[in-house]
């Protein structure tokens, strides 16, 4: 018999067991995605790569590293960009097989499982000939990056039965706090044990295993890191998740009706106004959270003028903030409910983002303040720099928070017994349109000739989300 709902709370046993499984894979898309293996797959392979080839020896020094740069970026891009389309035409189809398939572990295990065989391979992501070529790189990501959605999708949908209903936003929560806590964790091996033996002989003589940062050796090591990470510490989730599958069920009969159940959910989609305003909305204000995460590292590397240390510093501090958004996420759904708070959450990221774009190597609130020196550490010297600081631990608290309260809103609002096929259309509006935001970033940017403004631009998506999120009616409980 399918279970829909579960029993205790986010530490009971298969409740915590449901939130570890964030433990073990989040640390995937924190460190590979975003803070580590992106950029330097972007800088230091595409980019040096490029400018090794002497394709831009006719430019002058500055704009052929500009032009490498840009070559980077729209590499990282295409990779999002095939990854997620992959996703978006797939992913509602793998949730609705989930709500009338068999159980779930043993397709979370291939998703994970081959997450874990690809992160590994990016140790062999190596500039020059040495390494795996590019396009085999990128394919890598690419497969990584689907397994990645296809997992959320199928964890996401056995939330339901995690827990009791009404303790379902503190079991989310906590798991989102978990896979930041492990992130917190690994950034502090990486710079403990690598960059600041390299840097300034401390902790140690100089970096442990023998890594090597002339070879990139302390950015590729977070794939193995990663996979070895990720092959530990799911085996709680293996042995005490609840599986809300029905045991035995035919996988080629739940794909069958779980496709036509799709179209017919998207052909009816006037029954579910209320679930489906949401999704238009989360589309837009998650599409402006992605670009603001995404981004934020490139103007602080830009306008601040932050190293290789200060960024990892960076990722680490926003990381331990995040830890803490995924439980306020959940406090606060309970407080004040789950539509209420992702208004407070969104519109705390607006405040924060606002004020990091006040901020240059010269001057705060938009020149009103000239930037000064606070003290002559290693990092962080400036004001701005502190500010900045600052204020990610806002934007970190906020986003997490607003992903925590988005499932929650969900299950809120998904039909019973149908939260796997919702989930699915969930993975839609995260994905289908994850070109929005840079697009817009690059439009404005080249517009007006100005970062700034074109960072600003994403204050656009968060608007219209909002807009839409207003005429949503919660019936449920959050």
């Amino acid at each position: 018999m399918r279970k829909d709902t579960g029993v205790g709370g986010a530490l009971g046993k298969t409740g915590f067991a449901w939130a570890v499984f964030e433990w073990a894979r989040n640390p995937y898309y924190i460190l590979i995605v975003i803070y580590v293996f992106a950029p330097y797959f972007a800088r230091d392979i595409i980019g040096a790569d490029l400018l090794a080839s002497g394709e831009l020896d006719g430019l002058d020094p500055e704009t052929a590293k500009q032009t490498a740069n840009a070559q980077g970026q729209a590499a990282i891009a295409s990779v999002t960009k095939w990854a997620g389309l992959i996703a978006a035409l797939t992913a509602p189809f793998l949730g609705a097989a989930l709500d009338r398939g068999g159980l779930r572990k043993p397709i979370v295990a291939v998703m994970l499982g081959t997450i874990a065989v690809m992160s590994w391979l990016l140790w062999y992501a190596i500039p020059g000939d040495e390494g795996l070529p590019t396009a085999v790189v990128m394919g890598i990501l690419v497969i990584a990056y689907v397994n990645y959605t296809y997992s959320e999708v199928t964890h996401n949908s056995m939330l339901t039965a995690a827990g009791r209903p009404d303790r379902l936003p503190m079991i989310s929560g906590l798991g989102l706090g978990l896979g930041n806590l492990a992130a917190v964790l690994m950034f502090t091996g990486l710079v403990g044990f690598f960059v600041l033996p390299a840097m300034i002989q401390w902790p140690f003589a100089e970096p442990q295993f023998g890594i090597d940062l002339d070879r990139f050796e302390h950015m590729r090591i977070a794939g193995p890191l990663c996979a070895v990470w990720l092959a530990i510490f799911s085996v709680p989730f293996f042995l005490y998740a609840e599986d809300p599958g029905t045991k035995g069920a035919s996988w080629i009969t739940a794909i069958q009706e779980g496709a036509a159940t799709v179209m017919r959910t998207l052909r009816e989609a006037a029954h579910y106004r209320q679930l489906m305003k949401f999704l238009i909305a989360r589309m837009f204000y998650a599409d402006g959270m992605a670009a603001l995460l995404a981004l934020a590292a490139v103007y602080v590397s830009l306008f601040l003028e932050w190293g290789f240390l200060e960024m990892t510093c960076y990722a680490l501090f926003g990381s331990m903030w995040a830890f803490g958004g995924g439980i306020f996420g959940g406090w606060l759904d309970t407080k004040v409910g789950v539509k209420t708070a992702l208004f407070i959450e969104v519109i705390a990221m607006i405040i924060a983002f606002a004020l990091q774009l006040s901020l240059t190597m010269d001057t705060m609130l938009f020149g009103l303040i000239d930037n000064f020196q606070v003290w002559d550490g290693l990092v962080f010297q400036t004001a701005s720099d502190i500010s900045y600081l600052a204020l990610v631990s806002v934007v970190a608290v906020a986003a997490t928070a607003s992903i925590s309260s988005s499932r929650a809103m969900l299950v809120a609002l998904a039909p019973p017994g149908r939260s796997g096929e919702f989930f699915g259309l969930y993975a839609i509006a995260g994905t289908i349109t994850v070109w929005m935001g840079p697009l817009l970033v690059e439009l404005f940017t080249t517009g007006f000739n100005s970062q700034r403004i074109g960072m600003a631009s994403i204050a656009i998506l968060f608007a219209i989300g909002l807009s839409v999120l207003a005429f949503v009616k919660v019936e449920k409980p959050g």
